[in-house]
């Protein structure tokens, strides 16, 4: 059963979307559309159209993303931060800046944003600290709890000088753990992580190690030492890309842990593809989506999609058109064993590695439907060499908002 109701706010410069998920949830996405709009005026706009739909709604943020170039950093932070003082001037909200470079090469190129209605005091929205820093929200729903933690780092410098960017990722998945423990939950309860990674390609391979080994650990990994055939059972759905930060840290992740008792427990399903292989068996420790089901919502987590066939193999090699249609495609056959299709996408990041090829993918979009899908755009390096786009996104199905 589709969500019934998705509102569009367009301005000259920017579109916001926003999906109504189940009872008392929403995904708001907001798209900057015009390379000639000034970052901070836009930003402020974007918010100030943020804070009405929240206070109409009566909800509350429980996970936000801000993509642009480095440089205009501070100037959308003082944009949004002047905004929402005047709704909540005590709140302390954690927000993850991703160096997502707007197709057009540099500037603001939007922001996506979870929120809920608490339904009862005790199922209201905290806010989760590491050593006093905003680190993530957590918030009850229906019995279950759900823990969304940002800019999850290593530490960068010891004694010594700077850590290995290897050591960086180990300690990044050990401190999510840690952190995770404090509310009540493990690693085991990650349904979804996104991990950005500076300069990608220099050192994906190295990455993926380190996260094998983790998640070994963990508890999410067979060991191959003992059976070569054997599968993981509890590898979250991810997105890998390339993406600098602001601290200049080789890796910062956000996740998304779902924890559930008895009754309460949501049913989560992490899911294959049919049109691709399993990113296990070629050495990457993810599942290509997961389902959280819910009694009046299913979100759909979409892991990034590239043109990666049924053996792994990067497809169309030097052909952007081919390879935009092969992941929508990849997509679809994801979502269409769940009882969705695209139309049910509410949030999602299109990353686009040439800034020349932007017009062949807008061109691919618009013939496919999809000039509306809501999502941020953005300029970034996919985690092989020879593929040039790559697509994430969320999903929601069910129970639409009376």
């Amino acid at each position: 059963m589709r969500m019934s109701e998705r509102r569009i706010y367009q301005d000259k410069s920017f579109a916001i979307h926003v999906t109504f998920a189940g009872e008392d949830q929403l995904h708001l996405v907001a798209s900057v559309e015009d390379k000639h709009a000034d970052p901070a005026s836009t930003c402020a706009a974007i918010y100030r159209r943020v804070v009405e739909i929240l206070g109409q709604s009566g909800m509350q943020v429980v996970h936000e993303r801000i993509f642009g170039s480095i440089h205009v950093h501070p100037t959308v932070i003082a944009a949004r931060r002047d905004v929402m003082r005047e709704r909540d001037p005590g709140r302390s909200e954690p927000i993850t800046f991703v160096e997502g470079n707007p197709l057009w090469g540099s500037g603001f190129a939007g922001i996506q944003i979870q929120a809920i209605r608490p339904s009862s005091p005790d199922s209201g929205v905290w806010t989760i600290h590491d050593d006093d820093v905003p680190c993530g929200r957590g918030w009850k729903r229906k019995g279950a709890t759900f823990l969304a933690l940002q800019n999850i780092l290593g530490p960068r410098k010891n004694r010594a000088g700077a850590k290995s960017r290897q050591m960086q990722a180990e300690r990044m998945f050990e401190r999510a753990d840690r952190i995770l423990r404090t509310q009540g939950a493990t690693y085991r309860n990650v349904v979804r992580t996104w991990i950005y990674l500076s300069n990608i390609l220099a050192w994906y391979g190295e990455f993926n190690a380190v996260r094998n080994a983790q998640y070994r650990q963990f508890g999410l990994l067979p060991d191959l030492s003992e059976n070569t055939a054997a599968e993981p059972h509890r590898l979250p759905a991810s997105t890998g890309i390339g993406g600098d930060n602001l601290l200049g840290a080789a890796c910062v992740m956000d996740l998304l842990a779902v924890v559930g008792h008895a009754a309460h427990q949501p049913q989560v399903a992490l899911l294959t593809n049919v049109k691709q292989d399993d990113a296990f068996h070629y050495g990457s420790a993810f599942s290509r989506g997961s389902c959280v089901q819910e009694p009046d919502v299913t979100h759909i987590q979409i892991s990034g999609t590239a043109a990666v066939d049924e053996r792994g193999k990067s497809l169309f090699v030097g052909d952007l058109r081919d390879q935009i249609l092969r992941t929508i495609e990849n997509v679809e056959s994801l979502l269409a064993p769940q009882g969705a299709t695209l139309e049910d996408i509410c949030s999602a990041t299109v990353f686009v590695k040439r800034a020349e090829d932007v017009p062949v993918f807008r061109q691919v979009a618009a013939e496919r439907g999809l000039a509306d899908l809501p999502a941020v755009c953005v300029l970034a390096d996919i985690c092989r060499e020879e593929l040039l786009f790559e697509i994430d996104g969320v999903a929601a199905v069910g129970k639409p908002e009376k």
